[in-house]
């Protein structure tokens, strides 16, 4: 059995460290390979997965898909106010992961608020208020 099937039968157990331990190895952030960028993605979902959500936190800073994996993981375990800490701090991406939560919950005016208060400027910000916040 090679790693990926390793990595795999853990995945579904689920082996948690096993399988980010296998994956980890073989994963690069914007590798030339495909593989090992695949290899990546899959290892920041792993690590959502598993709820490391303090390592994920900690690769966030400096990688953009360990920062897209936070936000929807934080989105998917219900943590609107940790998402709006990283949208308050700066990240854009989680100031759009909770807006659109917000507009998929009937919060229009919650949404419109928050895009005041924290990215008055972001006009993509404000599109996604236009676009998907029904009242």
């Amino acid at each position: 059995m090679d790693w990926l099937e390793r990595a795999r039968a853990a995945e579904q157990l689920p082996e948690w460290d096993v399988a980010i331990a296998l994956v980890s190895a073989h994963a690069e952030c914007f590798s030339d390979d495909p593989d090992m960028h695949d290899n990546h993605l899959w290892h920041m979902d792993l690590l959502a997965r598993a709820e490391r959500v303090a390592e994920l936190t900690e690769r966030a800073l400096t990688d953009s898909h360990a920062r897209r994996r936070l936000n929807r993981s934080l989105r998917e375990r219900g943590m609107e106010a940790a998402l709006r800490d990283r949208a308050e701090d700066g990240d854009r991406g989680a100031l759009y992961v909770l807006v659109r939560l917000m507009c998929e919950t009937g919060r229009v005016q919650e949404a419109q608020k928050a895009v005041q208060d924290i990215g008055p400027d972001d006009q993509y910000a404000h599109q996604i208020v236009a676009r998907d916040c029904r009242p």
